[in-house]
């Protein structure tokens, strides 16, 4: 299992700042499209919560 899940959404609340990192205890990623992904445009992460800017 990956030790660091790096993330450059600035606009989610679980984002370390500066570092490119998901804070969050857990991560849900699941297929944008009722079909299984071939790319990551396939997937959303669910996860995601807005962090007030």
């Amino acid at each position: 299992m990956a030790l660091d899940v790096l993330c450059e959404v600035n606009s989610c609340v679980h984002n370390i700042k500066n570092e490119n990192k998901c804070g969050a205890s857990q991560i849900y990623v699941v297929n944008h499209k009722e079909k299984n992904a071939s790319n990551s445009g396939d997937t959303d992460c669910k996860t995601f919560e807005p962090a007030d800017l």
